[in-house]
């Protein structure tokens, strides 16, 4: 490939930033992937071909160095508190280094009257970068599928989802289907300007029929139960997750209920190029994530 364009990514060590890496290098572009310190996963993108940075988000004069030569960036910012600031200073610093596109991880409960405070969040940011000059895609996943094995409980043999989800539905989508979408909107920006991409998996399912689906892979009894918004939010509490994190958790677990996280549609496969994984195909290609319980399942 001649195209010699350098794109930056965030959240490089995480799940969608860390596949978006990859796919860019292995379609030959050069990437500075941002990490906060150097362990092992940032070795790895090392060792992938990455050229890595370390700085925070919030550290405008790091963001500033990070973005010097580059063409794309991809915004990724945790659940956590400062993504206002962050996006102001990403926004600052990629005009400033004249940065042409960016593509920002949002959510898909986004929106001005949302009562997850970080979703709210995510629709100011999202307002905010429409009125920079730069070509602006805002994604919007549905729950990830990964969200399958951090809730999951294995208790003497069996699986257990403990969640306050209710009959709700979505189409679970893997982090490696989203980074498609991300790595093609970085290469080509213009047709996907000022777009606002949910991202969906293949098939819309309830719990139940997640349960189901997982046991026939897994080749053991699987059960979700229901549980309410209190007993989750409290269990979260327990295990010591932060209070912004845990209001947003319980928030969106009612707008799951109320289908806000519900549907699915051909955006990866149009703009990502790939056939987004089913469930199935995710639970057997991480298998062995499935041999213990995650870090935040909900004891009975």
């Amino acid at each position: 490939m001649s195209d010699d364009r350098l794109f930056l990514v965030t959240g490089a060590t995480g799940k969608t930033g860390g596949a978006t890496v990859d796919v860019l290098l292995e379609r030959g572009y050069r990437v500075r992937a941002v990490a906060h310190r150097e362990d092992e996963r940032s070795q790895r993108l090392t060792a992938a071909g990455a050229e890595v940075v370390y700085t925070d988000l919030l550290d405008l004069d790091g963001v500033s160095a990070a973005m010097r030569g580059v063409s794309g960036a991809y915004l990724c910012y945790p659940i956590r508190p400062g993504l206002a600031d962050a996006t102001m200073i990403f926004a600052q610093a990629a005009t400033e280094a004249g940065v042409r596109s960016v593509v920002n991880m949002s959510q898909i409960s986004a929106r001005r009257e949302a009562g997850s405070k970080a979703a709210r969040q995510h629709w100011l940011c999202e307002r905010l970068l429409d009125r920079t000059d730069l070509l602006v895609t805002h994604v919007r996943p549905t729950f990830f599928a990964e969200w399958l094995t951090t809730w999951w409980e294995l208790r003497d043999g069996e699986g257990y989802l403990r969640l306050p989800f209710g009959d709700g539905r979505h189409a679970p989508i893997a982090s490696v289907d989203q980074a498609y979408v991300i790595a093609s909107v970085l290469t080509d920006p213009a047709p996907h300007d000022r777009a606002a991409y949910t991202l969906h998996g293949p098939v819309e399912s309830d719990h139940h029929d997640i349960a189901r689906t997982m046991s026939a892979t897994l080749g053991i009894p699987v059960h979700y139960e229901p549980i309410s918004v209190e007993e989750f939010a409290a269990a979260m509490t327990r295990r010591g997750l932060p209070t912004h994190l845990v209001q947003h958790l319980g928030n969106v677990a009612v707008d799951y209920q109320h289908g806000v996280f519900a549907g699915t549609n051909d955006v990866v496969e149009k703009v990502g190029d790939r056939i987004p994984q089913s469930v199935e195909q995710f639970v057997a290609a991480n298998r062995s994530a499935f041999d213990a319980s995650g870090p935040y399942f909900v004891p009975a």
